[in-house]
């Protein structure tokens, strides 16, 4: 199924921008440059998800959200240049499934928006197999060797993350977000402690990692495959 998302920006270029990411990522698109023009393309574009500015020039986006989450819950997800933490944060308090700052990398927004959809609308199975690793997602704990080991509440949440965009890179300030609140500057190196601990729990090698991998200077990469 092609997800339909509908864009709200006054800004044309970057809605151009955004409708091209989306539509080479297969979604269908729709945009709208106000909120008077959101709530049309709401009615009769019904989408499956709305990416959302703040500032509008007749309204802004917070007043937007509550607006159509009273017509429908659906997904939302905050685009916008304000990146205070009051912002954000006020976004993310109104029910927003996510806030992204301007400017952002195209894969960073399709990995966050795709996470947002399979969270909303499929449910995770309970178990899932990464080689011969089982993870077990609803007792937080990776079956290996015969033996079960659990994982820490930061362990699980780091694999939870990788594995919703496995195959793919997710950056070091993605995980960072992902596991603490607040700003993020002095993470990086109690990461790569946790990075290596997961690493204990679901690599046949942890000192030669077959799964979860580094990918030096942008983040790391939980593979679908192992490599032989």
């Amino acid at each position: 199924m092609a997800y339909r998302i509908l864009i709200v920006d006054d800004e044309p270029a970057l809605q151009s921008m955004v409708g091209e990411i989306l539509a080479q990522a297969g979604y269908a698109t729709a945009a709208a440059l106000s909120c008077r023009q959101a709530l049309e393309q709401f009615r009769t574009f019904a989408p499956d998800a709305v990416l959302l500015d703040v500032m509008l020039p007749d309204g802004d986006g917070f007043t937007l959200l509550g607006q159509l989450r009273q017509a429908r819950d659906l997904p939302v997800l905050f685009l916008s240049a304000r990146d205070e933490d009051e912002a954000r944060l006020h976004g993310l308090g109104l029910g927003a499934d996510d806030y992204i700052t301007k400017p952002f990398l195209p894969q960073e927004l399709l990995l966050r928006l795709r996470a947002v959809l399979r969270r909303v609308y499929r449910e995770e199975p309970q178990t899932s197999r990464l080689g011969e690793t089982e993870i077990d997602w609803g007792k937080g704990r990776v079956r290996r060797g015969g033996g079960e080991i659990p994982l820490t509440a930061k362990e699980f949440a780091l694999l939870k993350k990788l594995w919703e965009a496995r195959g793919n890179i997710v950056t070091i300030d993605a995980l960072c977000a992902a596991l603490w609140e607040g700003p993020l500057v002095g993470y990086e190196n109690t990461l790569m402690v946790h990075i290596r601990r997961l690493r204990e729990k679901i690599e046949p090698d942890p000192s030669h990692p077959r799964y979860l991998l580094t990918v030096r200077g942008l983040g790391y990469r939980l593979q679908r495959e192992a490599r032989p």
